[in-house]
């Protein structure tokens, strides 16, 4: 597999540290709001890459952490007249509702900033003692960036380019324009923890840089984020980590584009700012979530009612295909055909075809393009033979679900049912045209159709749809 690195900007064979093992750190939202539809993208793109690693037969330890301490929460709780434990709770559980609606796989450990005080305060305490950090009169502690030769070499930003738009703000006492804080100090009103410099909390870099020691050690495989976050959130990840540690801190580096809405950067101000929940009220969560894996993600994509549209419309034949397949074997008989283990074959080419894409820097947008031409192939030699094996059936339904489940998608429950009376009403029909009573027959399916049951009759028998 290649993997485009951020850091060296290029693609790179990806080499895990251990054979068969992944080690992903995954930077999670800050937990003081409902999660919009730009934080989608990374969990449903870094998701997905979980996913192939293990369908590759990996093992694959995933940290995704929660930023449960921040200047956000904070004003949130005084703004609520509650305190930031009600806020991030209450916005962790909103988290976890919306990625299972995106249909997310919870992470091998969901870390929070607040139950990495020591482990913070630790790392903080050795760069002081390496002469990379420093404490003020006030409380704070910051990282001294110009004493980090290697500082930039994620941004790739000339550290004179850095320097010359840094500035210091009021009430910050530091060496250096560029420095940030590590830790700081405590003001009324505010929540603190006890350390070496008075009670105060953590920065907003420092916490990662603790959370991936802790669970995954002091060089991890891949670290993944969005765009946003390249500089300086991941940039000081690194600084920290390498300096304290000694050792590199990532291999590999990715970061998935931006989400443009109707074709303009999101923002509150422009009024075109939408959360997970907003979107998914009015159009379900897996169109969200087709959106996010049908491009390339590293490309920049535009969200509009118009696009969440026809990501609908492209399920929609996705699963009309499965249905029909579905239907189709339910009714074949055992007993493999002549020509079938060619249509097999031709089948297994778009696996190939699937692999091949993810293997390319996780193209999901040709691993999309693979299951729709799987589903052309079903659909022209299964779903329109009149008698296919069931064996056929099942290796094609199989195949399917397998490639639709590493991107994630077609997880929805089909939640139609009929009530006893339509179901008579089916029957009466299904009599009626054995009889050639054609009258009959087309008055009950007009009568169906009133109530939207739309009938088809095929050569296996009678299928139903509902049409809302």
């Amino acid at each position: 597999m290649k993997i485009y690195n951020t850091l060296t900007r290029q693609k790179e064979e990806f080499v895990p540290m251990t054979p068969g093992e992944v080690k992903i750190y995954a930077c999670g939202p800050t937990v003081y709001n409902y999660i919009h539809i730009g934080n989608a993208r990374p969990i449903c793109v870094f998701d997905v890459l979980r996913r192939y690693l293990e369908y590759r037969g990996m093992k694959v330890i995933y940290v995704q952490n929660f930023t449960d301490i921040d200047d956000k929460i904070i004003n949130k709780a005084n703004e609520e007249g509650s305190d930031y434990l009600t806020v991030s709770e209450r916005f962790i559980n909103e988290y976890k509702t919306d990625s299972k609606g995106l249909n997310v796989r919870e992470a091998t450990i969901h870390p929070l900033a607040t139950q990495n005080i020591d482990e913070i305060i630790q790392i903080i305490s050795d760069l002081i003692d390496k002469g990379y950090a420093y404490p003020t009169s006030n409380g704070d502690v910051y990282f001294r960036t110009l004493k980090d030769k290697g500082y930039g070499k994620l941004s790739h930003q000339p550290l004179e380019d850095l320097q010359a738009g840094a500035r210091i703000a009021t009430g910050e006492i530091k060496e250096g324009a560029m420095d940030f804080a590590l830790w700081k100090g405590a003001k009324p009103g505010e929540p603190s923890w006890v350390s070496p410099w008075g009670s105060g909390r953590p920065g907003w870099h420092i916490e990662c840089s603790a959370m991936v020691r802790r669970y995954l050690g002091k060089t991890i495989d891949i670290h993944c984020g969005g765009q946003d976050l390249i500089f300086p959130h991941h940039e000081n990840e690194i600084a920290q980590s390498e300096c304290c540690n000694g050792v590199q801190f990532a291999n590999y580096w990715m970061h998935n584009g931006y989400i443009n809405v109707d074709n303009r950067k999101m923002s509150k101000s422009l009024g075109n700012f939408f959360t997970v929940r907003d979107v998914a009220e009015k159009t379900g969560y897996e169109p969200i979530r087709y959106l996010m894996v049908a491009s390339h993600y590293r490309t920049p994509i535009n969200y509009s009612v118009e696009v969440i549209e026809q990501c609908k419309a492209a399920l929609e034949r996705l699963y009309n295909c499965r249905e029909n397949l579905e239907f189709v074997k339910e009714h074949a008989v055992p007993g493999e055909k002549e020509g079938e283990h060619e249509i097999i074959k031709k089948f297994e080419k778009h696996r190939d075809h699937f692999i091949d894409a993810m293997e390319d820097d996780l193209n999901t947008a040709d691993a999309v393009s693979a299951l729709f031409d799987l589903a052309r192939d079903i659909n022209s030699n299964i779903n329109s033979n009149t008698s296919p094996s069931k064996e056929l059936c099942a290796f094609a339904l199989d195949l399917f679900n397998e490639l639709a489940d590493v991107l994630g998608l077609l997880y929805t429950k089909k939640e139609d049912s009929l009530d006893d009376e339509i179901e008579k009403l089916i029957e009466k029909r299904t009599e009626a045209r054995k009889n050639k009573d054609w009258a009959t027959a087309d008055k009950i399916r007009d009568e169906l159709k009133s109530r939207h049951v739309v009938l088809e009759d095929t050569p296996q028998g009678i299928k139903w749809k509902i049409e809302k």
